[in-house]
């Protein structure tokens, strides 16, 4: 059968999401060099740094195929056609990937300028929380369970799009996001974290920073 109008949003979208991610990560790379954080673990797992992180990025493989289960239900969602709920997933979509773009770019352009050399980025989105780009990417992700529930409740296997904002949550502020970097800002810019931390006391949803 020929794709559905919600499959080819979804496929739409996951793919604008695909792009955006594998070409900022790409220019960062070349910019930049090695992540901070795995070249400390390359300090850290020392001889068997090579095997270890093999088995660090197969897990993070298997993440990601756990992840596109959401994505897959939303788009199997047999509702026909396109309704108001689908529209509003997909601007929740759009807008958390509008978001975590501004964040990447605000902390690019922060970087650029000599001036900020040994300072933590503090302003725009990151002066509203520690981590803007991380809430915005979870937040994508909150849009495939409101593509794959029905509000009827007839289909039961939307309800498992539910796994993918959830695991994507607990990756993010208690595994491989928020801890990794904020322990190497700790440890690299002790003075500049902590009055960053004071000032936005917030690591993942964004609120008012203080005065």
């Amino acid at each position: 059968a020929a794709p559905s109008p919600r499959q080819w949003l979804a496929g739409l979208l996951i793919g604008a999401w695909g792009l955006r991610l594998g070409l900022h990560i790409a220019k960062r790379a070349a910019a930049e060099g090695e992540d901070a954080r795995y070249a400390r673990l390359r300090q850290d797992w020392g001889r068997g740094f090579q095997a270890k992180m093999f088995g660090f990025l197969m897990l993070q493989a298997g993440a990601a195929a756990f992840l596109s289960l959401s994505v897959l239900v939303g788009g199997r969602n047999p509702a026909p056609g396109l309704t108001l709920q689908d529209v509003l997933a997909a601007l929740i979509f759009i807008g958390a990937l509008l978001g975590e773009g501004v964040a990447d770019r605000q902390l690019a352009a922060f970087k650029r300028d000599p001036a900020n050399k040994g300072r933590v980025c503090d302003v725009g989105l990151w002066a509203w929380s520690r981590h803007p780009n991380y809430f915005f990417e979870w937040l994508g992700w909150c849009a495939w369970p409101i593509f794959a529930i029905g509000l009827s409740g007839d289909w039961l296997w939307g309800w498992l799009a539910l796994t993918g904002p959830a695991y994507m949550y607990w990756l993010l502020t208690k595994v491989s996001g928020v801890p990794l970097l904020e322990a190497h800002m700790k440890r690299s810019r002790p003075d500049a974290f902590a009055a960053y931390v004071e000032k936005t006391p917030s690591a993942f949803f964004p609120r008012p920073p203080r005065r």
